[in-house]
């Protein structure tokens, strides 16, 4: 479960380095079972990008030029990649290929090689070999090939190991790895691809130095991913679900289908920057369909959300938390004019949310800025200060590092929603549908000038934090300022609140 004082740090993560903007495709308009969600799999949907059941067909023969790589010679694939020049395509024949027994064998691509697979081609690493693609050759490009059985480890990944900048993954299926799936490079785009029943993320988007920028992920399915529930073997960690973002400047993620994964659909967190999320269909995830944690600028349009957070949403509940932990949770995240990025806010409009565990909830920890003991990423400040040593007495008490030492939930629009809830589909025994703008009173550290009730009142009356013009349909309620202040629509839309001028109300379930 997500814990909102948590801070997870990438084990590869070494530098911190402001990145510029991002050159992204598009531009983001302003204006069952109790206690775990069926399988989507079991809702035809014709919007759902069905790559795992439905997979696309290689070439059946060898393009002109091609280098053919045979199954039954192990290690063949590596052997003639490091045997031929950059530019070279490779074509697998069908049946299942291997590298040598080598824990560390590897293929080390080459700039501008392809990959490509004929129908039924393999590439299995037979629970031995640890990676199956590396190396920092950029543009390299990988289709329609099956890729599976590595044993990568903790935050590591078998695809794009070495995070190459510029690689085309496509028509692909990635699955049952340990570790990630795969690793992501700055342009890299994975489109159109199976990631399926990876042990910890299907993909890592990180890249070391925080260079990443202008990544695309479409039409794939991403499902089943943290089999191995790294939640549960290190608590709080933060490393697990179907993909997972940190420090990626410029994102397009668009009509994926994001369904039942371990953990979060999809999470990104620390120093993301310049995100849309459009036309995804996310559900039957065990966490949050989405989390954007401790970023900047991103529009969330379009998607259908459905049936997420029922496994972590109801274990909090139980243990008697009231944290609104939500299915779309926006957690020290917000607009900032001054990072630039295709938006100055985070705008999340024109969404269907049916049948989750509560909402969306705005949260800003007091207690976490740059240089506080809550930030356990100590190497890490915002985009606005490079030097957290900065951030101390008696500066920080003070414009304008007051405001920047802080990732802050701010400049949120959220409008154009339709939100569904029906308790008895979800099976709350408890409540299950909640929206919320809120923080926790500031407590430390010692020199903390966020103590007591600033930045409670900061984000829910301040930082422009706006719900409008949606419609809700089931129990819906509300909690501002902190867990203890819970509101009616009634109470959400009147004094001093004022929010979701211009929506609708109906409070009976579903519809």
């Amino acid at each position: 479960m997500f814990d909102r004082r948590r801070w997870a740090l990438p084990a590869a993560a070494l530098a911190l380095a402001l990145p510029a903007a991002a050159g992204c495709t598009s531009t983001p308009d302003a204006p069952a079972k109790a206690g775990r969600a069926p399988s989507a799999s079991a809702t035809p949907d014709a919007s759902l990008a069905r790559v795992c059941d439905r997979p696309a067909a290689g070439p059946s023969q060898a393009p002109p030029g091609a280098v053919t790589v045979d199954p039954s010679v192990v290690g063949d694939l590596d052997t003639k990649t490091e045997d031929n020049p950059p530019h070279t395509t490779f074509w697998l024949l069908p049946g299942t290929h291997t590298l040598t027994s080598d824990p560390y064998a590897q293929v080390m691509a080459k700039q501008g090689n392809r990959y490509l697979g004929a129908p039924g081609a393999v590439l299995d690493g037979r629970r031995t070999n640890h990676y199956a693609f590396g190396g920092t050759a950029p543009d390299v490009t990988i289709s329609h090939l099956t890729v599976q059985g590595f044993t990568a480890p903790q935050d590591e990944g078998v695809v794009n190991h070495d995070m190459a900048d510029g690689w085309v993954i496509e028509h692909a299926t990635i699955q049952h790895n340990s570790g990630a799936g795969l690793m992501a490079g700055a342009r890299q785009q994975l489109r159109a691809s199976c990631v399926r029943g990876n042990g910890q993320y299907g993909m890592n988007g990180y890249k070391t130095g925080d260079s990443l920028r202008g990544l695309v992920v479409e039409g794939n399915e991403i499902v089943g991913n943290n089999t191995d529930d790294w939640e549960r073997r290190q608590p709080g960690c933060g490393c697990s679900g179907g993909i997972k973002f940190w420090a990626v400047d410029g994102a397009d993620v668009r009509g994926n289908w994001v369904h039942d994964n371990r953990g979060a659909g999809l999470w990104a967190d620390t120093n993301n920057n310049d995100f849309l999320f459009e036309g995804n269909v996310i559900e039957g995830n065990d966490g949050a369909a989405l989390m954007y944690e401790t970023s900047y600028n991103a529009v969330v349009r379009n998607n259908t959300i459905r049936r997420n957070n029922w496994v972590e949403g109801r274990k909090e509940a139980e243990a008697g938390d009231d944290f609104p932990y939500a299915t779309v949770y926006v957690s020290e995240a917000g607009g900032e004019p001054r990072v630039r990025a295709r938006t100055d806010r985070i705008e999340i409009y024109g969404n269907v949310l049916e049948d989750n565990w509560n909402g969306i909830t705005l949260w800003e920890d007091a207690d976490r800025f740059c240089n506080s003991p809550a930030n356990t990423s100590t190497e890490y400040c915002t985009l606005l200060v490079k030097d957290t040593a900065r951030c101390a007495q008696p500066g920080i008490a003070t414009a304008p590092l007051y405001d920047d030492c802080r990732w802050k939930t701010q400049r949120v629009e959220i409008h154009d929603n339709r939100f569904v809830l029906d308790p008895s589909v979800v099976g709350c025994t408890a409540e299950c549908g909640r929206m919320a703008v809120l923080s926790n009173d500031g407590t430390s550290p010692d020199w903390s000038p966020y103590k007591g009730a600033r930045v409670s009142e900061a984000i829910t009356l301040r930082q422009r934090n706006r719900w409008y013009d949606n419609v809700y349909r089931g129990p819906w309620s509300f909690v501002v300022h902190d867990t203890s202040r819970k509101l009616g629509s009634g109470q959400w839309r009147g004094a001093p609140y004022g929010q979701d001028a211009g929506s609708t109300f109906d409070a009976q379930a579903g519809g």
